[in-house]
């Protein structure tokens, strides 16, 4: 490290060493005391502000690593130590291997599929041979060195600090880790969309008994309904929304970034929030996903970015023709190829151990379902392999160094091109020179319309038009996914394919395709396995261009006017469909309506509560709640052809289909069923959204905002149902990590953030909901980012952690 730069980190450590030491109340400096290094080894600078968010401050990689690890295990240790149970395959050892895990980390339904396939994982070697691989195809030495630091911060929190957190105090499977654990963290949330949705079924793979009989086989149209309802974007517990306006759209002709990421509420896919400071070379705030060695989203002095879902589909699979003989042996160009076999073992809960053999191919794993809607079953004849690029891909944290590290859009542009590392994500920015980016920058097996054209199964004829999911035929050398010139691996798409927006007046993404980026010039020209082209976009995608087209077209943008979209909370089903319901229940006679049980129901009250509502679903937006128990049943019930009177229009992709169908025989029926339902609850028609939409935290009722996917919500709430209870009483995923970022030229950014769970899992911090009442209230915190505002922190606190030697 040059010498200025050790300097300036003695100077800032001393200086806010100093400032706490002098200003601090007696009760504030009673905390975690400051501490000097012992014996060498890692040591990070931690100043905590308000809402328990720390400033990691360090002199290399290994250290803010080190840091990073330690700050996320005195906040979140417990759900750490449960996603390392999980990444070394010991959930049935622990939990027994019948249990659940919580699916932060793969779709396995049963701890023993988990265990069987991260366990396989590990004794494969795998990541040792991919940590082989030198940059860029492979992991650069920063984050190695980051993995290392955070591995050893984690593992010395653990040695110096007591337990308290009910969830793991005392737990015999909390143990300290490896920075191998951390590598395999960073390798599970690359195969999270490829291979970690077909663990079930990988791990379930076995060759059919020769008299056993032949399994059903879903139909092509039926598999295609399943890939199409498995790969939707729209019905995962992951989404996103994020916009960026270029500069002569803003107040001060510079960028501005609103990301607002749709991630669960509970388990390993929640963010954490930081900031991490190497002086001179690394200054970022924003979130991280928990174990993660580098930032996810955040921004940094000059640049804004988030992420949301993409619809690319990182996947896909190869039709095998067996050998009549073996079904072991397939064959390629007439030729056989025997499968490779590996034997793996699991301890489980009392003793004893399951051994089960899997079974891969040149192509990849052999599986035998895709998720419970679509069975691939093994017989004499057929077997089916997944290919999943991202299962050699460790390059999911150099991307995210990479965009902390940038100083513009063109930057970010450049580590997507380098790195080439996210998996399923898109990539929105924005910078401090008034500069808006977009791009589809994932990891896609490199399968082109002529591809699947040319070489699908009758299966993926019906499965790639409909869902992206390519299946081509394995017998075939040439049906193998092909490679371009500047990918950094092969079989993958390269950086030149990927669809991109630059400088736009906004771009924007709400989980649908790049098509409607920016609506006033729709982006064509990219295979199908991308996503679709001139289809219908979703009631969220829909009132989020109608927004930002709006909010461009007023010009002059701050980021108070990102604030006010955030919590607009305007529900475009709502404008659609409130007023034609309230005129279709007031017409009918005698004010009543037949649920689906026959039975007629009463409902006219709830005629003059649709009129009244105000569209939005605020928490005390009165009627929200009525709207949304209906408009659920429907889109449940109501094909989507018998919906709209008008229906859907490439021309007219924002505007259509619109005009409920009052006519349509469903929605009377769920107009009566949602009145029935909410009477039954003891819930009146008009009752403010708040009273029954909430989460409870120590005790405490939390009324939250914000509405499903199917009401179009921008702030987007997945709550749970339970009227027994009262309605919804937790919330399993929506707005989590969100931030407000512009520019105003001071050298400071502007930034506004919220972390809607809060920042620590534990029920006894101070900061296990402090930011949820925030979200309820629609308060932001104000973003501490340079060094004059941490240290004018009224509650600030600094801790030095190192290693015991």
């Amino acid at each position: 490290m040059p010498l200025r730069n050790r300097l300036r980190l003695l100077a800032i450590s001393g200086l806010a060493l100093f400032t706490v030491s002098a200003s601090l109340p007696p009760a504030a400096a009673d905390g975690p005391r400051s501490h000097r290094p012992s014996g060498g080894g890692l040591s990070a600078t931690i100043r905590y502000t308000e809402y328990g968010i720390p400033h990691i401050l360090a002199k290399d990689y290994a250290s803010l690593g080190f840091g990073n690890g330690w700050a996320q295990a005195a906040d979140q240790v417990c759900i750490l130590a449960d996603g390392f149970v999980t990444l070394r395959g010991e959930r049935s050892r622990y939990f027994g291997p019948d249990a659940a895990p919580d699916g932060s980390l793969s779709s396995a339904t049963k701890n023993l599929s988990s265990d069987l396939y991260f366990r396989g994982v590990r004794e494969s070697r795998t990541l040792e041979k991919l940590l082989r691989t030198p940059a860029p195809a492979g992991q650069s030495r920063d984050v190695r060195e980051l993995e290392r630091g955070w591995a050893a911060g984690y593992n010395a929190w653990l040695a110096q600090n007591r337990i308290k957190d009910p969830a793991c105090r005392g737990a015999d499977w909390v143990r300290p880790v490896t920075a191998l654990d951390v590598v395999a963290r960073v390798y599970a949330f690359s195969v999270l969309s490829g291979q970690g949705r077909g663990i079930d079924g990988i791990t379930g793979a076995q060759p059919p008994a020769k008299a056993a009989e032949v399994p059903e086989v879903p139909s092509p149209d039926d598999a295609a309904d399943a890939a199409r309802r498995l790969l939707s974007t729209q019905n995962a517990d992951m989404g996103s929304n994020a916009v960026a306006f270029r500069g002569d759209t803003t107040a001060g002709g510079r960028g501005l970034l609103l990301g607002n990421p749709h991630y669960p509420w509970q388990g390993g896919r929640r963010f954490w929030q930081s900031q991490q400071t190497i002086p001179g070379e690394l200054n970022v705030a924003g979130g991280s996903l928990l174990g993660a060695p580098t930032m996810s989203i955040g921004h940094n002095p000059n640049i804004a970015w988030s992420h949301t879902v993409a619809t690319g589909v990182p996947l896909n699979l190869h039709q095998l023709t067996l050998d009549p003989a073996d079904p072991t042996v397939y064959l390629v160009d007439g030729r056989p190829e025997r499968m490779t076999k590996r034997t793996v073992s699991v301890p489980v809960k009392g003793g004893g151990a399951v051994t089960r053999t899997q079974w891969s191919t040149r192509y990849g794993p052999v599986f035998t379902s895709l998720g419970a809607g679509l069975p691939l079953p093994w017989t004499t004849t057929t077997a089916y392999a997944l290919n999943d690029p991202n299962s050699v891909n460790l390059r999911f944290a150099d991307a995210g160094l990479g965009l902390s590290r940038a100083r513009s859009t063109s930057d970010i542009a450049a580590t997507l091109r380098r790195t080439q590392g996210l998996p399923w994500v898109n990539t929105i920015a924005a910078d401090s020179s008034g500069h808006s980016f977009f791009s589809q920058s994932q990891v896609l097996p490199r399968i082109t319309d002529e591809l699947a054209e040319r070489c699908s199964t009758e299966l993926g004829r019906a499965t790639y038009p409909s869902a992206g999911l390519a299946v081509l035929d394995g017998s075939r050398s040439d049906c193998a996914p092909g490679s371009d010139r500047d990918a950094v691996q092969p079989g993958i798409f390269g950086p030149g394919r990927m669809p991109t927006v630059k400088d736009a007046p906004y771009v924007e993404n709400s989980n649908d395709s790049a098509w409607l980026t920016n609506a006033a010039a729709p982006l064509t020209g990219y295979e199908r396995v991308f996503g679709t082209i001139g289809t219908q976009r979703s009631m969220r995608t829909r009132g989020a261009v109608e927004d930002m087209s709006a909010m461009a077209a007023k010009g002059r943008l701050t980021v108070a006017d990102l604030q006010r979209q955030q919590f607009a909370n305007r529900a475009p089903a709502g404008d659609l469909v409130a007023g034609d319901l309230a005129a279709a229940c007031a017409a009918l006679p005698g004010g009543s309506a037949v649920g689906s049980d026959g039975v007629a129901v009463d409902v006219s009250a709830a005629c003059d509560v649709l009129r009244h509502w105000d569209r939005k679903v605020d928490t005390g937006s009165r009627g929200a709640l009525l709207f949304d128990r209906f408009w659920r049943r429907t889109t449940a019930t109501v094909p989507g052809a018998e919906l709209w009177k008008v229906p859907f229009s490439p021309a007219d992709p924002v505007g259509t289909p619109n005009t409920l169908n009052t006519s349509a025989p469903g929605v009377a029926t769920a107009l009566a069923d949602t009145v029935a339902e909410l009477r039954a609850a003891g819930i009146a028609l008009d009752a403010p959204l708040g009273r029954h939409q909430s989460v409870e935290r120590n005790g405490k009722r939390i009324p939250i905002g914000g509405g499903t996917e199917s009401l179009g919500i921008w702030n987007k709430t997945e709550p749970l149902w339970d009227a027994a209870a009262g309605g919804y009483r937790e919330v399993s995923g929506g707005s989590s990590y969100i931030q407000a970022v512009g520019w105003d030229g001071s050298g400071c950014p502007v930034a506004r953030t919220l972390l809607t769970y809060s920042q620590s899992s534990d029920p006894g911090s101070a900061h296990y909901s402090d930011q949820t009442e925030l979200y309820s209230a629609e308060r932001w915190v104000t973003s501490r980012f340079c060094e004059r505002d941490i240290l004018r922190s009224p509650v600030l606190r600094v801790v030095r952690v190192h290693e015991r030697r």
